[in-house]
Protein backbone atom coordinates (compact mmCIF):
# COMPACT_ATOMS: atom_id res chain seq x y z
CA UNK A 1 0.00 0.00 0.00
CA UNK A 2 2.63 2.41 1.00
CA UNK A 3 5.07 1.52 -2.55
CA UNK A 4 1.87 2.78 -4.43
CA UNK A 5 0.87 5.75 -2.86
CA UNK A 6 4.79 6.36 -3.27
CA UNK A 7 4.34 5.68 -7.26
CA UNK A 8 1.08 7.91 -7.36
CA UNK A 9 3.29 10.49 -5.36
CA UNK A 10 6.15 9.95 -7.70
CA UNK A 11 3.86 10.33 -11.14
CA UNK A 12 2.13 13.05 -9.90
CA UNK A 13 5.14 14.90 -9.19
CA UNK A 14 6.67 13.97 -12.77
CA UNK A 15 3.30 15.12 -13.90
CA UNK A 16 3.14 18.44 -12.36
CA UNK A 17 7.66 18.95 -13.24
CA UNK A 18 6.55 18.48 -16.97
CA UNK A 19 3.86 20.49 -16.96
CA UNK A 20 5.86 23.58 -15.42
CA UNK A 21 8.37 22.72 -17.61
CA UNK A 22 5.59 23.05 -20.72
CA UNK A 23 4.41 26.11 -19.43
CA UNK A 24 7.67 28.01 -18.78
CA UNK A 25 8.55 26.67 -22.42
CA UNK A 26 4.71 28.47 -23.93
CA UNK A 27 5.68 31.28 -22.03
CA UNK A 28 8.93 31.96 -23.22
CA UNK A 29 7.53 30.66 -26.98
CA UNK A 30 5.46 33.44 -26.65
CA UNK A 31 7.33 36.03 -25.37
CA UNK A 32 9.85 35.40 -28.43
CA UNK A 33 6.66 35.58 -30.50
CA UNK A 34 5.61 39.05 -29.53
CA UNK A 35 9.19 40.30 -29.52
CA UNK A 36 10.41 39.08 -33.19
CA UNK A 37 6.69 40.28 -34.55
CA UNK A 38 4.12 43.06 -34.84
CA UNK A 39 0.24 43.35 -34.28
CA UNK A 40 -0.81 45.11 -37.63
CA UNK A 41 -4.95 45.43 -39.00
CA UNK A 42 -6.01 43.34 -41.60
CA UNK A 43 -9.05 43.33 -43.09
CA UNK A 44 -11.64 40.31 -42.45
CA UNK A 45 -12.74 40.30 -45.76
CA UNK A 46 -12.54 42.18 -49.47
CA UNK A 47 -13.22 45.44 -49.14
CA UNK A 48 -14.12 47.30 -52.35
CA UNK A 49 -12.77 50.93 -52.69
CA UNK A 50 -15.28 53.58 -51.75
CA UNK A 51 -16.77 51.61 -48.76
CA UNK A 52 -16.30 52.78 -44.84
CA UNK A 53 -14.30 50.93 -42.12
CA UNK A 54 -16.17 49.51 -39.54
CA UNK A 55 -14.56 48.01 -36.22
CA UNK A 56 -15.91 44.43 -37.24
CA UNK A 57 -14.25 44.29 -40.51
CA UNK A 58 -10.65 44.73 -38.90
CA UNK A 59 -8.81 41.83 -37.14
CA UNK A 60 -5.26 41.86 -35.93
CA UNK A 61 -2.40 39.53 -37.25
CA UNK A 62 1.54 39.46 -36.06
CA UNK A 63 3.79 39.61 -39.23
CA UNK A 64 7.28 39.80 -38.68
CA UNK A 65 9.30 42.81 -37.58
CA UNK A 66 11.45 42.41 -40.56
CA UNK A 67 8.47 43.05 -42.81
CA UNK A 68 6.43 45.46 -40.81
CA UNK A 69 6.85 49.03 -42.56
CA UNK A 70 5.71 52.18 -40.85
CA UNK A 71 2.96 52.99 -43.08
CA UNK A 72 0.98 49.41 -41.65
CA UNK A 73 -1.79 50.76 -39.08
CA UNK A 74 -1.58 49.19 -35.32
CA UNK A 75 -4.09 51.36 -33.80
CA UNK A 76 -7.87 50.40 -34.82
CA UNK A 77 -8.56 54.42 -34.20
CA UNK A 78 -6.46 55.46 -37.15
CA UNK A 79 -8.81 53.43 -39.72
CA UNK A 80 -12.24 52.54 -38.16
CA UNK A 81 -14.13 54.71 -39.78
CA UNK A 82 -12.63 55.75 -42.69
CA UNK A 83 -12.77 55.43 -46.28
CA UNK A 84 -11.02 53.12 -48.37
CA UNK A 85 -8.78 54.97 -51.38
CA UNK A 86 -8.24 51.52 -52.92
CA UNK A 87 -9.61 47.97 -52.31
CA UNK A 88 -8.10 45.87 -49.52
CA UNK A 89 -7.90 42.46 -49.93
CA UNK A 90 -8.93 40.04 -47.14
CA UNK A 91 -5.86 39.31 -44.36
CA UNK A 92 -3.28 41.62 -46.19
CA UNK A 93 -1.72 44.02 -43.58
CA UNK A 94 -3.22 47.80 -44.32
CA UNK A 95 -1.76 50.72 -44.86
CA UNK A 96 -2.93 53.81 -43.94
CA UNK A 97 -2.09 55.50 -47.26
CA UNK A 98 -5.17 53.28 -48.41
CA UNK A 99 -7.58 55.00 -46.08
CA UNK A 100 -8.91 58.59 -45.77
CA UNK A 101 -11.81 60.42 -44.13
CA UNK A 102 -13.28 61.90 -46.95
CA UNK A 103 -11.16 61.64 -50.59
CA UNK A 104 -12.95 64.54 -52.14
CA UNK A 105 -13.59 66.54 -48.51
CA UNK A 106 -10.32 69.37 -47.77
CA UNK A 107 -7.61 68.93 -45.63
CA UNK A 108 -7.62 70.64 -42.33
CA UNK A 109 -5.21 73.50 -43.78
CA UNK A 110 -7.12 73.67 -46.70
CA UNK A 111 -11.13 75.01 -47.68
CA UNK A 112 -13.04 74.20 -51.18
CA UNK A 113 -13.02 77.32 -52.99
CA UNK A 114 -15.04 78.14 -56.14
CA UNK A 115 -12.71 79.60 -58.65
CA UNK A 116 -14.76 82.35 -60.75
CA UNK A 117 -14.82 82.03 -64.43
CA UNK A 118 -13.14 85.71 -64.97
CA UNK A 119 -10.30 83.95 -63.93
CA UNK A 120 -10.19 81.28 -66.06
CA UNK A 121 -8.16 81.27 -69.38
CA UNK A 122 -8.26 77.46 -70.59
CA UNK A 123 -9.58 74.02 -68.45
CA UNK A 124 -9.07 70.39 -69.73
CA UNK A 125 -12.32 69.27 -70.02
CA UNK A 126 -10.73 65.44 -69.20
CA UNK A 127 -10.69 66.63 -65.50
CA UNK A 128 -12.93 64.74 -62.84
CA UNK A 129 -13.71 65.12 -59.07
CA UNK A 130 -10.91 63.76 -57.46
CA UNK A 131 -8.55 64.47 -59.93
CA UNK A 132 -4.77 66.15 -59.02
CA UNK A 133 -4.46 69.30 -61.43
CA UNK A 134 -1.86 72.06 -62.23
CA UNK A 135 -2.26 75.52 -62.19
CA UNK A 136 -0.52 78.00 -64.44
CA UNK A 137 -0.69 81.96 -65.10
CA UNK A 138 -0.49 83.07 -68.01
CA UNK A 139 -1.12 86.70 -69.26
CA UNK A 140 -0.38 89.18 -72.35
CA UNK A 141 2.09 91.11 -71.45
CA UNK A 142 3.65 88.49 -68.68
CA UNK A 143 5.15 85.54 -69.52
CA UNK A 144 3.48 82.25 -68.10
CA UNK A 145 4.49 80.90 -64.59
CA UNK A 146 3.26 78.30 -62.46
CA UNK A 147 1.06 79.10 -59.20
CA UNK A 148 2.43 76.45 -56.99
CA UNK A 149 5.02 73.24 -57.08
CA UNK A 150 2.68 70.90 -55.99
CA UNK A 151 -1.04 69.96 -57.81
CA UNK A 152 -3.58 70.68 -56.15
CA UNK A 153 -6.99 68.10 -55.80
CA UNK A 154 -10.38 69.01 -58.04
CA UNK A 155 -13.76 69.06 -55.60
CA UNK A 156 -16.03 68.85 -57.80
CA UNK A 157 -16.54 69.55 -62.11
CA UNK A 158 -19.84 70.92 -63.16
CA UNK A 159 -21.80 72.17 -66.20
CA UNK A 160 -24.20 75.46 -66.06
CA UNK A 161 -26.67 73.14 -64.74
CA UNK A 162 -25.38 72.03 -61.25
CA UNK A 163 -24.51 68.55 -62.88
CA UNK A 164 -21.80 66.54 -61.87
CA UNK A 165 -19.72 66.06 -65.34
CA UNK A 166 -18.31 61.76 -65.19
CA UNK A 167 -19.91 58.90 -66.50
CA UNK A 168 -22.60 57.87 -64.79
CA UNK A 169 -22.45 53.82 -65.55
CA UNK A 170 -18.64 53.89 -64.81
CA UNK A 171 -17.47 56.72 -62.30
CA UNK A 172 -13.99 58.65 -62.77
CA UNK A 173 -13.77 58.50 -59.25
CA UNK A 174 -13.92 54.79 -58.66
CA UNK A 175 -11.59 54.16 -61.75
CA UNK A 176 -9.19 56.81 -59.86
CA UNK A 177 -9.25 54.91 -56.50
CA UNK A 178 -8.86 51.43 -57.75
CA UNK A 179 -5.81 52.80 -59.83
CA UNK A 180 -7.61 51.20 -62.99
CA UNK A 181 -6.33 53.18 -65.75
CA UNK A 182 -7.62 51.45 -68.57
CA UNK A 183 -11.15 52.25 -67.07
CA UNK A 184 -10.65 55.58 -66.09
CA UNK A 185 -9.58 56.62 -69.84
CA UNK A 186 -12.44 55.13 -70.87
CA UNK A 187 -14.75 57.21 -68.88
CA UNK A 188 -13.10 60.17 -69.84
CA UNK A 189 -13.60 59.39 -73.19
CA UNK A 190 -17.58 58.26 -72.76
CA UNK A 191 -18.39 61.68 -70.15
CA UNK A 192 -19.46 64.74 -72.20
CA UNK A 193 -20.39 67.72 -70.43
CA UNK A 194 -18.52 72.05 -70.90
CA UNK A 195 -16.99 72.57 -67.23
CA UNK A 196 -18.84 75.89 -65.83
CA UNK A 197 -17.87 75.71 -61.99
CA UNK A 198 -14.91 74.32 -60.72
CA UNK A 199 -13.98 73.85 -57.18
CA UNK A 200 -10.59 73.61 -55.67
CA UNK A 201 -9.42 72.46 -52.47
CA UNK A 202 -6.47 74.99 -51.68
CA UNK A 203 -4.81 76.53 -48.73
CA UNK A 204 -5.66 80.26 -47.48
CA UNK A 205 -2.34 81.15 -48.52
CA UNK A 206 -2.49 79.53 -51.95
CA UNK A 207 -6.31 81.31 -52.56
CA UNK A 208 -4.81 84.42 -51.52
CA UNK A 209 -2.18 84.62 -53.99
CA UNK A 210 -4.12 83.18 -56.88
CA UNK A 211 -6.80 85.77 -56.31
CA UNK A 212 -4.26 88.83 -55.83
CA UNK A 213 -2.99 87.47 -59.52
CA UNK A 214 -6.34 87.19 -61.43
CA UNK A 215 -8.88 89.59 -59.74
CA UNK A 216 -7.17 92.91 -62.18
CA UNK A 217 -7.99 90.56 -65.62
CA UNK A 218 -4.06 91.03 -66.38
CA UNK A 219 -3.37 87.11 -65.45
CA UNK A 220 -5.92 84.21 -65.87
CA UNK A 221 -5.90 80.35 -64.82
CA UNK A 222 -4.55 77.39 -67.10
CA UNK A 223 -5.66 74.07 -65.42
CA UNK A 224 -4.31 70.87 -66.53
CA UNK A 225 -4.81 67.73 -65.78
CA UNK A 226 -2.15 66.01 -63.85
CA UNK A 227 -1.69 62.32 -63.75
CA UNK A 228 0.27 62.34 -60.13
CA UNK A 229 -2.78 60.88 -58.20
CA UNK A 230 -2.29 57.74 -59.88
CA UNK A 231 1.16 57.44 -60.04
CA UNK A 232 1.48 57.79 -56.51
CA UNK A 233 -1.30 55.23 -56.21
CA UNK A 234 1.30 52.85 -58.54
CA UNK A 235 4.29 53.63 -56.40
CA UNK A 236 3.07 52.98 -53.30
CA UNK A 237 1.34 49.55 -54.58
CA UNK A 238 5.27 48.64 -55.64
CA UNK A 239 6.00 49.76 -52.03
CA UNK A 240 4.05 47.43 -50.22
CA UNK A 241 4.93 44.31 -48.29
Amino acid sequence: MKRRRNSIISLTAAVLSASMVYGMYELQRIQIERDETVAVLVPKRFIGAGERLKESDLEYKRVPQAAYISDMVIKLEHAAGKETMIPLGKGEPLLIWKVDDYYLQPKRSESTFQIPKEYIRSISNGIRAGDRVLLYASGEDSPSKRLFPESVTVASVKTSGNVEIDNIENPNLFSLAEGNKEQMYASRREANGMIDYLNLNLTEEQWLHMDSLCKSGALKLVVAYSPQSLDLLAHKEGDGP
